[in-house]
């Protein structure tokens, strides 16, 4: 079996539309999403009811959570507070992008669960229980034994971190997806993976990105001009 995780589009519809496109030359069995789905972008609505319309099965991330527990970032950015002006400017992001989703799509997302199983494929967003900490991809063999050795799938897809790789030990495969937008591994193309019968392979896909940064400096988000250097750079970009 087949299968595509795509994740943290970030209200990128641009590139949502360019994965989309080049799903249909890899031709998956299913389609699962990894979570981060609307905030960070120029038309989070919109990727929400893409996402909805092609009915692509997935899990919560931690910028869909957040959105109706903003408590769950700022618990997170105490434990990080050289980071604190980072999160500040995320928080400032949620009301405007509450208000264009409504009511109707975050019922949507908040059923999405935390974790999904299909077949010998385990996928979460970040870590199994929590949201916000993922292993980076110098993590040891034995440090992604600790995390995910407890799914007990032979394959384990994650994202979160924005860089994608794809890690074969003697116990399991584990996978990040990258993210379909602000990729933070210097590559600005959008990232998915594809576990094709057990083996996992980054697919990575290019779009128009100037396009999107012109839609970002239109919308009137804010902190867009941040998030727009940010696509262009595929790394962290400091607010100043």
């Amino acid at each position: 079996m087949r299968i595509a995780i795509v994740s943290d589009i970030h209200g990128n519809l641009t590139a949502l539309e360019a994965v989309v496109a080049d799903l249909k030359r890899t031709l998956p069995d299913l389609v699962l999403h990894g979570g981060d789905i609307a905030h960070g972008g120029a038309r989070p609505a919109e990727v929400v009811d893409c996402v909805r319309e092609l009915g692509w099965p997935g899990v919560c991330g931690n910028t869909d959570e957040m959105l109706w527990e903003p408590e769950q970032l700022r618990q997170f950015a105490a434990q990080v507070p050289a980071f604190q002006y980072v999160f500040s400017a995320v928080e400032e992001m949620i009301p405007e992008v509450c208000a264009r989703l409504g009511e109707d799509r975050l019922r949507w997302m908040k059923t999405l669960p935390y974790a999904q199983h299909r077949g010998s494929l385990a996928l979460v967003h970040a870590s199994p229980g929590d949201l916000w900490r993922a292993p980076l991809p110098s993590s040891t063999d034995s440090e992604l034994n600790k995390v995910f050795g407890g799914l007990d799938a032979p394959v384990v897809v994650y994202a979160h971190i924005h860089t994608p790789y794809v890690r074969e030990m003697a116990t399991m495969t584990v996978a990040n997806t990258g993210s379909v937008s602000l990729s933070y591994d210097g590559d600005p193309r959008a990232s998915y993976v594809i576990v094709d019968d057990g083996k996992a392979a980054i697919r990575r896909v290019e779009y128009d990105l100037e396009s999107e940064v012109e839609a970002l400096l239109r919308s009137g988000l804010p902190h867009a001009e941040w998030i727009a250097q940010t696509l262009r750079a595929a790394g962290f970009v400091p607010i100043t």
